[in-house]
């Protein structure tokens, strides 16, 4: 259940912003939004399947989000659209707006003479923005974030406190990047020579677009040559590793602790599940769900869903399973080979 805010509105009100339809008292108003469980009056909810009837049923919101198909299993006052869910995040978005920092520059941030700060920017306590660095209007950096030379952070967008940019990576307009992400480390680029690892330097940058969401805890590498590059609307969960020069198709979504090798590029509108290790120099094509913990050696050239995990079991169950499987191709040379000797038997003298 979210934060209580004075603000209030009614079902009218937020059809005449969101669209969608009211059945029932159009006058209700909305404080708060809240789960089927745990909504009161005053507070709205919403259901996205069939499978929460039950709850439906208990519910004592003042009102419910739902779908067309749902729209007369409730007495309850509703919102009729055609996406509960996206409209949920809407008026969620509207009835808790996320805390602004004060505008201008704390007393104990630092900031180079000569970087550039816009209009309506807030720069945090112990901040420190380096030589040449951009902040575009309406830009908050958050207490303890170090941005740095030459770096340029586009308008609107948001670095929480302890978010890390290095030199010359550039953050597009209206971005989320939450603590202790680190942008623009170096790759991991390494050459063998005469027994020792020889460190390849990265001089590439991390390029990242609009309306993009970044996880507390993720990395993303700077190119080794080129740039790394993650596109418009990219919505990146928490512990996610990115290697140099990989490129993140706009509006792909990726869950926590995914590892992307370097110089992979992954295609538009793809979803990759938690855990999922996606090795380099691959492509994936847009459209592309790869399900949580699958390992993906191979480019993926055809759109659809994609899974490689090995199922759970008990552990004795388990190694009797993997044993077969290592076997496998021993089986497979016997069973062609006992077809080609039936093959042989058949043949007429």
């Amino acid at each position: 259940m979210t934060e209580s805010l004075s603000k209030d509105y009614s079902l009218s009100e937020l059809t005449a912003l969101f669209g969608g339809e009211v059945i029932g008292d159009t006058s209700i108003r909305i404080h708060r939004i809240a789960s089927l469980v745990a909504a009161r009056k005053g507070e709205l909810t919403f259901i996205t399947s069939s499978r929460y009837r039950t709850e439906l049923e208990r519910t004592c919101a003042s009102a419910v989000i739902l779908n067309q198909e749902l729209a007369d299993k409730t007495s309850l006052a509703r919102i009729v659209c055609e996406n509960p869910y996206a409209y949920y995040a809407k008026v969620c978005a509207l009835l808790t707006p996320p805390r602004r920092q004060p505008v201008g520059v704390h007393q104990r941030a630092h900031v180079s003479p000569t970087a550039r700060i816009g209009d309506g920017v807030s720069v945090g306590p112990h901040a420190a923005l380096d030589d040449g660095a951009v902040i575009a209007d309406g830009a908050q950096i958050g207490a303890g974030c170090y941005v740095g030379r030459e770096v340029r952070i586009g308008a609107g967008t948001l670095l929480h406190p302890n978010v890390t940019v290095y030199d010359r990576c550039v953050i597009g307009e209206r971005g989320i990047i939450h603590s202790g992400a680190v942008i623009g480390a170096d790759g991991f680029g390494m050459a063998m020579e005469e027994g020792h690892w020889l460190k390849i330097p990265q001089v590439g940058r991390v390029v990242i677009g609009a309306d993009v969401e970044i996880g507390a805890n993720t990395t993303i590498d700077r190119g080794a040559l080129g740039d790394t590059v993650i596109e418009d609307d990219v919505k990146l969960d928490n512990q996610i590793q990115i290697g140099h020069n990989c490129r993140i198709g706009a509006h792909t979504a990726i869950a926590g602790c995914v590892g992307i090798a370097g110089s992979a590029i992954i295609g538009r509108y793809c979803r990759i599940g938690g855990s999922a290790m996606i090795h380099g120099h691959i492509e994936i094509a847009d459209n592309v769900e790869v399900s949580g913990g699958t390992l993906v050696p191979n480019s993926i050239h055809k759109a659809g869903k994609y899974t490689a995990v090995f199922p759970m079991s008990e552990h004795p169950t388990w190694i009797r399973n993997a044993s077969l499987i290592r076997h496998l191709k021993d089986l497979r040379d016997r069973i062609r080979a006992l077809e080609a000797l039936r093959t042989t038997q058949r043949k007429p003298q």
